[in-house]
């Protein structure tokens, strides 16, 4: 068996444990090394599709490979730090709110998330009063029933960017320090308002987690 052989011989078993690998950090580890020694096989046997094939996805998996080293460095930052969500604006839709007019009411389905670009909300039954700057409505997605848990109204005058149910789980699930943010912010509120209005917040939250959507939670973290 020639060097070149054996070249060949090592990228196959690269591409072989790149297709077993559950998750995505080594599954591009590995993708890596099957385009480099596929690269040098093609290139040192002029095999040329074989080489220019494997020269173009490089690029692709190293570039893959930085996107999810970088979210696990977000990740590892912001985790135990309050997160910011400004970033959203740019994907939300904007709808206007008169001072005592509702978001939504109590029992509604969760059909948006929001983030409130000026004004106060307060979260009615729990007493609680929202500024700018924060999101709201985010419980309901993960719960069984898939109802709003409290009535949202607004105290003053109130510009929302609204973000629909399809985009927020398609980030939630696709951008793993966004799901962590959530996770932490609900972890965040819940634990405040037990120890602020435990009676409230036990009555509410008395809902079973929607196992399908968490799921699909876990499963975004794992694709680190």
């Amino acid at each position: 068996m020639s060097a070149i052989d054996i070249l060949a011989w090592i990228a196959a078993c690269f591409t072989i444990a790149a297709y077993a690998m559950k998750t995505m950090l080594p599954l591009r580890i590995a993708a890596i090394g099957a385009n480099v020694f596929f690269a040098a096989y093609g290139w040192l046997d002029s095999v040329l599709p074989i080489f220019a094939l494997h020269a173009l996805l490089l690029p692709f998996n190293l570039y893959r490979l930085w996107e999810i080293l970088r979210n696990i460095g977000t990740m590892r930052r912001t985790r135990g730090t309050r997160a910011e969500f400004d970033w959203l604006r740019r994907m939300a839709r904007p709808v206007d709110y008169e001072a005592t007019e509702y978001v939504f009411r109590k029992g509604a389905p969760p059909d948006n998330l929001y983030f409130i670009d000026s004004g106060e909300v307060l979260l009615e039954e729990l007493g609680i009063t929202l500024c700018e700057g924060e999101i709201f409505g985010e419980i309901a997605f993960f719960s069984k029933a898939k109802e709003r848990t409290v009535s949202a109204r607004c105290v003053k005058p109130c510009r929302i960017l609204a973000i629909d149910e399809a985009k927020f789980l398609s980030i939630y699930q696709n951008y793993p320090a966004f799901g962590l943010a959530i996770v932490q912010l609900i972890v965040e509120r819940l634990l405040d308002g037990i120890e602020k209005r435990p009676e409230a917040y036990l009555a509410i939250h008395r809902l079973e987690p929607d196992s399908e959507t968490m799921k699909s939670g876990l499963d975004a973290e794992r694709k680190l």
